[in-house]
């Protein structure tokens, strides 16, 4: 199974800053249900992520004018990310590994598409264990099997 069985994923889980817009602006796009903002060069390729942690800790730092800064001084630039013909059990891997649970999903330019999250790519591999264990169960009870 691979990350474009997730698509279409929800379009406003999505935002999209440009890297030298202000921290601020940044900051207010991380409200309930957005966990992780896009960083976009000015090709609008993937510079980085900037997540709630991110701004906690340069906030824990500031001194005077440090908080107006460029949201691109404080992103995290190595990011985990997927594209759609990715297997999901590889990225549910590779997101447990690194304890994290959101990763920007883009095309073959590196634009952000989407954000896949740990809850997308767990409702997928559950709903295919429990087709699987109906499926072997069903075997092993002889059923549909002649």
């Amino acid at each position: 199974m691979f990350i474009e069985s997730l698509l279409p994923l929800p379009s406003e889980r999505l935002v999209v800053i440009a890297e030298t817009a202000p921290l601020i602006q940044a900051a207010a796009a991380l409200r309930t249900g957005i966990d992780l903002v896009a960083i976009c060069r000015t090709d609008a390729s993937l510079a980085g992520i900037l997540t709630k942690t991110n701004v906690v800790e340069q906030i824990s730092h500031c001194q005077g004018a440090s908080c107006t800064c460029a949201v691109s001084t404080v992103m995290t630039r190595d990011v985990l990310l997927c594209h759609s013909d990715d297997p999901l059990s590889e990225l549910w891997l590779r997101m447990k590994d690194r304890g994290i649970k959101n990763v920007p999903l883009v095309d073959a330019d590196l634009k952000p598409i989407a954000i896949v999250t740990a809850r997308d790519i767990l409702q997928v591999l559950l709903k295919e264990a429990e087709t699987e264990e109906v499926l072997l169960r069903d075997y092993v009870m002889g059923f549909g099997w002649h």
